[in-house]
């Protein structure tokens, strides 16, 4: 049965003194650490740099205007120039294309090239004339005919017509769709060589304002933004880069760029985001899963903490999860047979000795602080993922760690992934929290071969939401309310391992580093 630790003792209740067992819970700790450390370098340095990316999208106590300087530093970079500077681009230009659009009807150099010698780009532009029963033309097309009969006098004989003969000012007048007989390519190409002053006129400028023009080759005007920035430093161009940093949502921004940057650019931006950040009153409490991450980049130990140290307490603390299914992945096979062996003694404590253990954490560093009680509650995560599989193991579970409980009304069935619908407390997008319960309207039944064992019969219950009836899983499990969160929310099977793994963090760490 898994000792869980969740009470702490009483002012004089725990022993304090018992070094052999605190330096034999280090010793195991310590080789936990070490697989880990094997496993993320070995298969899964990408994705838990993702992770890590993840979880810091979460911080909050930050605002607006350090927001932008933090991102503007970024875009400084070294590098920067051809990853996150252009993914930024391409964010305004998905989100708020007539901030860029303002500036390209400015630019008239870059339009008559962009249509120059592109006979795609010039149909796509400007081959919308309005045809019988339109009333009006759209996009550069009604830049064309509105700048050709203001300047008819100046430029009328460089429109090309299909037919035998052209048609005049006064009939096309009346009678618009006629513009649907002029030759396009032919007219843009003429007007390209030998009417310069439409390239900049207010006529095509209106019709660029409202950026739709960025979606005919979005590749060709980053390459242009970012000419315009790193090039000729033009104040218009990161104005609108600043007022969009302004205006975007950190987690958005953290989403798209972050994930783009090597190591050590990474490691400065979060070491220039712990000067900014401001931790709260909340984040001593823990409150939201990106706290910890506040504390510890805003502390003293900023400046000496590495990219590794960040990546292996992001795992352990706010992945523990995902750790858990690269650990069991068949690549990491001989890691996880290691990892099952020192799992078979390593929760095996009395609570005097886990206090003693926890005492000895009190004069460290935070950030060691961190890693120690994050790898046991992972470990805790291990032990319940393998031992939480009825209601009745879980209720006992319950029994034994004196966690008050009691049924809730309503069952959530688990995803085929394992993950319940109801609650995931990771933070990337498939393990996002759910508020909500969801029912599933029907049943699907599986035959089982009846030759397999006890114990993958009951992992493809777990996995399915199902019982065959053999196994004596109740068919939803079981779904509680505890007293580890007031009662406040139902878990379920899929829950329990996250949900009390996080409690033990949480109040080991408040106890340790929060007194």
């Amino acid at each position: 049965m898994v000792q869980l630790f969740l009470h702490v003792p009483t002012e004089g209740g725990g022993s304090a003194n018992n070094t052999v067992a605190v330096e034999a819970k280090r010793s195991l700790l310590n080789n936990v650490e070490s697989i880990i450390k094997s496993v993320i370098k070995s298969a899964g340095r990408y994705e838990a740099r993702l992770w890590l990316c993840s979880t810091v999208s979460l911080v909050h106590s930050l605002n607006r205007h350090d927001q932008r300087d933090l991102f503007l530093d970024l875009l400084e970079m070294k590098n920067s120039r051809r990853d996150v500077a252009a993914r930024l681009l391409l964010m305004i230009f998905y989100k708020n294309p007539k901030m860029v659009g303002s500036i390209l009807a400015r630019k008239g150099y870059i339009l008559e090239e962009f249509f120059r010698g592109n006979p795609k780009r010039i149909m796509q532009w400007f081959g919308h004339f309005a045809v019988t029963g339109e009333s009006t033309h759209k996009k550069g097309a009604k830049a064309l005919s509105q700048f050709a009969f203001v300047n008819r006098d100046m430029c009328w004989e460089e429109l090309e017509w299909k037919g035998k003969h052209g048609q005049s000012p006064a009939v096309v007048a009346t009678k618009p769709h006629y513009f649907c007989d002029l030759d396009v390519l032919q007219t843009v190409e003429n007007f390209l060589e030998y009417v310069p002053d439409f390239w900049s006129s207010d006529e095509l400028a209106d019709s660029i304002q409202d950026g739709e023009i960025l979606q005919i080759d979005a590749e060709y005007f980053v390459d242009q933004f970012l000419y315009l920035m790193y090039e000729e430093n033009s104040k218009d161009a990161w104005c609108v880069v600043e007022d969009f940093l302004m205006d975007e949502q950190f987690s958005s921004l953290s989403q798209h760029l972050l994930i783009h940057l090597d190591e050590p650019r990474l490691l400065d931006f979060l070491k220039s985001l712990g000067k900014l950040v401001r931790p709260t009153l909340h984040c001593k409490e823990l409150a939201f899963p990106c706290c910890w991450l506040e504390v510890l980049l805003s502390g003293h130990c900023n400046d000496h903490i590495s990219l590794d140290d960040l990546v292996l307490l992001n795992c352990v603390i706010a992945k523990g999860r995902q750790l858990w299914r690269l650990m069991k992945d068949e690549e990491q096979k001989e890691e996880w047979e290691q990892m099952e062996e020192i799992l078979k003694g390593i929760n095996h404590l009395s609570d005097a000795d886990h206090f003693a253990f926890m005492n000895s954490l009190v004069e460290t560093e935070f950030h060691d602080a961190l890693k120690w009680i994050g790898i046991q509650s992972w470990v805790i995560f291990c032990e319940l993922s393998k031992e939480c599989k009825s209601g009745d193991s879980c209720e006992s579970l319950f029994s034994r760690n004196k966690i008050e409980f009691r049924k809730a009304d309503n069952y959530s069935l688990v995803q085929n992934d394992g993950c319940s619908v109801s609650h995931m407390p990771d933070t990337d997008d498939e393990d996002s929290t759910r508020s909500g319960h969801k029912r599933r309207k029907k049943n699907r039944r599986r035959k089982r071969r009846r030759h397999k064992s006890d114990e993958d019969k009951l992992d493809e219950l777990l996995e399915l939401g199902l019982s065959n009836g053999e196994s004596g899983v109740e068919s939803h499990h079981g779904c509680w309310h505890l007293s580890t969160d007031g009662f406040s929310a139902s878990w379920d099977i899929a829950d329990i391992p996250d949900h009390l793994s996080t409690c033990y963090f949480k109040i080991w760490v408040k106890w340790v580093c929060f007194r």
